[in-house]
């Protein structure tokens, strides 16, 4: 389970990051992982939200639990990835 922490999206200032899946504060599954990596996104991540399926970039998650083995890694491909 991750939570998108980051969105290049306006939304920070609006409420549509409420209404719409796979944005800015919601809780996701992490699915799978393209095998491309964008060149604007870095790693793209498949994540499930109910019964809808998208793509995130793996630079905007964080990983819910700090007990996950997957939290540092994570965590340091964020600070690393450098956001536009």
């Amino acid at each position: 389970m991750a939570k998108r922490t980051e969105d290049k999206d306006d939304a920070y200032f609006t409420d549509v990051a409420d209404r719409e899946p796979f944005r800015l504060g919601h809780t996701m599954e992490v699915i799978g992982m393209s095998p491309d990596v964008e060149p604007r996104d870095g790693i793209l991540m498949r994540v499930k939200e109910g019964r809808r399926k998208s793509w995130v970039p793996l630079a905007d998650l964080e990983v819910v639990s700090k007990n996950d083995p997957n939290y540092w890694p994570v965590r340091e491909h964020v600070v690393w990835f450098p956001h536009q």
